[in-house]
């Protein structure tokens, strides 16, 4: 087993352990039996560390442990909060850029308390979010003075557990009726909130340009998010299968990717250094999202398909995800169950690896490959493998998706650039925007059009209720059953002589 599967075998270890842990987290990591495993693991490396295979077994049950052992920890941690409601006032710092969504915004703050662990002083932050008019004005790094009731989040149904989903991101309370006055003290990074003024910008130059939903839609392929779709083109894009194309994929991360390596070597860079440019120009994009599940799985990823190609060798796309997942995982470990985002994103990655291959060789063997058959066969392979996640989260099965995404995805591309180049000329030649706003325009008007379309069918999605976690368990194991037979299948022809 060479170095690449080594690595991608302990993290699959240490996923294992945070997937375990997430499911059956009581106070395990405290038990007998964890102490035990971890004692009985040691001793038996201790005695056969000269044998490969041991040492292989030893390191994977430590990432296994490792993995337990940190979700664990965090979900105690949750657990543990008061539930009655305490009166906070003091002063905040605001962490996150605010979200503003009908009329409405939500701001992440932090506080700094000072507690004792272990008989030294500590600084713990302690997050928790406000939700306030969208009349006042904040921004990232504004101090503020609060006054309100801090509570426990709520869960209003059993399909979604609010109080996690804000507690992967170290958000634990809410600010109930909150009373809050503006200091004239600014604190943060300074290059995040230079980033986020010039996503601000960004933002009012495309409203400016282009009405609405277009801009909405806009500013989801560029910047990622659908803050600015209204609630029916939200919940049309639903229904079509075509979320994925405002939560900044992989398939948008490629295409900054592509042009990137184009600009830098129109520069006059070498295709090295065309690398180099195009790996910075994707980490200040995903900066510039505000480092969601998907920005960042699809940003790891497309940057070591970047440092491969620079380095003249083919990037391992089984060790790319795996890498990806772990990094993330090592950081937040409540994102494999809590984040549905984080869940369809990798899922759809692994469908185009592992499933897209065994229907390119079937329809290249049968009928030939056309581009809007590989398009097809893409998106199926992605849809097959988050389809009982999004069954289970959302109830409903967008029948069209296929075909949505075979008329709008091949526009995607030439929309950006030109909203981009766009975006370029409305801050260095303004009348040259008007132009291109006109050419934005219809592409965009084609995809709303579409999505509007399709969406007032009657069959374009259909409720599947009662679809628990047993069928997602089974869907899955059948999956793997399948493509282990089919490569199985493959290397037994492969062995025949002829």
């Amino acid at each position: 087993m060479n170095k690449a599967k080594i690595f991608s075998f302990l993290g699959l270890s240490f996923m294992a352990g945070i997937f375990g842990a997430s499911f059956y987290y009581p106070h395990i990591v405290a038990s007998f039996w964890f102490g035990l495993l971890a004692i009985v693991n040691l001793i038996v490396w201790i005695i056969f560390y000269q044998h490969k295979i041991v040492s292989l077994i030893f390191f994977a049950l430590v990432c296994f442990l490792g993995g337990v052992w940190l979700t664990t920890a965090q979900l105690e941690e949750v657990i543990a909060l008061k539930q009655e409601t305490q009166n906070f006032v003091g002063e905040v710092t605001v962490v996150k850029e605010p979200a503003i969504k009908d009329r409405m915004q939500k701001i992440v703050v932090a506080t700094w308390t000072l507690g004792v662990q272990e008989g030294h002083p500590v600084s713990k932050e302690e997050k928790f979010l406000i939700t306030t008019s969208a009349y006042a004005t904040y921004h990232y790094g504004d101090k503020l003075k609060v006054s309100c009731g801090l509570e426990l989040p709520q869960n209003k149904d059993t399909l979604f557990d609010y109080r996690m989903y804000l507690a992967k991101d170290g958000i634990f309370y809410l600010c109930k009726n909150p009373k809050i006055e503006s200091l004239p003290i600014a604190t943060g990074n300074q290059g995040y909130a230079f980033l986020l003024q010039m996503k601000q910008r960004i933002e009012e130059k495309v409203l400016y340009f282009l009405p609405a939903p277009e801009s909405g839609l806009l500013l989801g392929l560029l910047l990622g998010g659908d803050d600015q779709l209204s609630q029916r083109v939200q919940d049309n894009f639903s229904k079509t299968g075509l979320t994925h194309i405002v939560a900044v994929s992989g398939y948008n991360v490629t295409i900054v990717a592509e042009y990137l390596m184009l600009l830098g070597i129109f520069l006059g860079l070498w295709r090295k250094q065309a690398a180099w440019f195009a790996m910075g120009g994707i980490f200040l994009f995903v900066v510039m999202t505000g480092f969601p599940a998907s920005a960042v799985r699809a940003g790891v990823m497309g940057m070591l398909l970047l440092w491969a190609m620079k380095n003249g060798r083919l990037s391992n796309a089984q060790n790319s995800i795996i890498f990806a997942a772990s990094v993330m995982l090592l950081s937040n470990p409540l994102l494999l169950r809590w984040d549905t985002g984080f869940q369809l994103s990798f899922l759809a990655t692994v469908g185009i690896v592992y499933l897209y291959p065994v229907i390119e060789k079937y329809s290249i063997k049968k009928h030939g490959l056309s581009f809007f058959s590989e398009m097809l066969f893409l998106t199926l392979s992605a849809q097959i493998f988050v389809l009982p996640i999004i069954l289970n989260d959302f109830q409903k099965l967008p029948v069209i998706s296929p075909l949505a995404n075979l008329l709008v995805l091949p526009v995607i591309p030439v929309t950006m650039l030109l909203g981009f180049l766009m975006l370029v000329f409305a801050f260095v030649v303004p009348p040259l925007a008007t132009v291109f706003s006109w050419l934005t325009f219809l592409p965009l008007r084609y995809e709303t059009t579409m999505v509007d379309w399709m969406a007032s069918w009657s069959f374009s999605s259909v409720a599947v209720l009662n679809f628990s976690w047993v069928w997602v368990v089974i869907w899955y194991i059948l999956l793997i059953g399948i493509l282990f037979f089919v490569k199985r299948k493959r290397q037994s022809a492969q062995e025949v002589p002829f």
